[in-house]
């Protein structure tokens, strides 16, 4: 049984902006009604060429919805320059996160975004050589690196979560794994330099306490570092946090997704009971 936080519970019960535009500036849909998730989105421009309005309709589950309707919300305002910067972890993040196994709603909302502002620029999609790699969801080799250079994905598991390929038969299981070695191996360096162990306990001390700390504290949780063991960071939730039925998503999306930002990109977060 996945965790809702309570923001995903009200736009998947309230979404904003459902519906279709009539006569968009730009559109575009993704997805598919077989693969189970299929998404539609519209915007159109005020005199200013900002996002005045935008509007989405979906075929999925509760996490699809609130994304889209969240979506529809980000953006509004924006300027195209602007809303092209948005990613699938801003959606994540104003939902107050997802559950890792629903984050592929939050990719598609950034593909449909990417696709409808390509179409009012008049962009047409050119054959760019793609292959389909999961032919259970259609999703093709572009997606995948996309997704795992984004979000530091390291396992099949968490390509799975964030794309859906390799979530049915498993036959691509061994394309995934080799697609994820040649985009972390093709990364462009973090320019970080090498470091001793107790220099990265201590970067990341030091992120907990001035990052991270000071927004659970505003909601009266904290978080504790318990150990660092290779790059498994363990830490053990407090106060709010550790009644919190959306901790563990918070301790991926929030703390583990700063640690790897400003500290070394491989690190994990393990919460232990202590």
């Amino acid at each position: 049984m996945w965790e809702y936080t309570d923001k995903v519970r009200e736009h998947f019960l309230n979404p904003r902006n459902v519906g279709e535009i009539e006569n968009p500036d730009g559109m575009a849909e993704v997805g598919s009604i077989a693969c189970g998730d299929a998404l539609k989105f519209t915007f159109k421009l005020d005199e200013n060429n900002k996002i005045q309005e935008a509007k989405f309709k979906t075929f999925g589950c509760a996490s699809a919805i609130a994304a889209a309707s969240a979506l529809t919300e980000i953006v509004k305002g924006m300027t195209l320059e602007e809303a092209q910067k948005v990613t699938n972890q801003d959606i994540a993040s104003y939902l107050g996160g997802l559950p890792q196994e629903k984050m592929h709603c939050s990719v598609l909302g950034q593909q449909v975004l990417e696709k409808a502002i390509a179409n009012y620029r008049g962009q047409t999609v050119k054959d760019t050589g793609e292959k389909i790699i999961c032919e259970c969801f259609g999703v093709t080799d572009k997606e995948i690196e996309k997704a795992v250079r984004e979000n530091n994905l390291r396992t099949v598991e968490e390509v799975t979560n964030y794309t859906k390929a390799g979530g049915g038969c498993g036959n691509c299981h061994e394309t995934l794994e080799g697609i994820i070695a040649r985009s972390l191996k093709e990364a462009k360096p973090t320019g970080r330099p090498r470091m001793t162990n107790i220099q990265k306990i201590r970067m990341i001390e030091e992120t907990l306490e001035h990052e991270i700390r000071p927004s659970l504290k505003h909601d009266g949780g904290d978080i504790e570092l318990i150990d660092v063991v290779g790059n498994r960071v363990l830490v053990a939730t407090r106060g709010a946090c550790a009644t919190c039925k959306a901790a563990d998503i918070t301790l991926k999306q929030l703390v583990e997704t700063k640690l790897r930002e400003l500290v070394r990109p491989e690190l994990t977060v393990e919460e232990v009971k202590h």
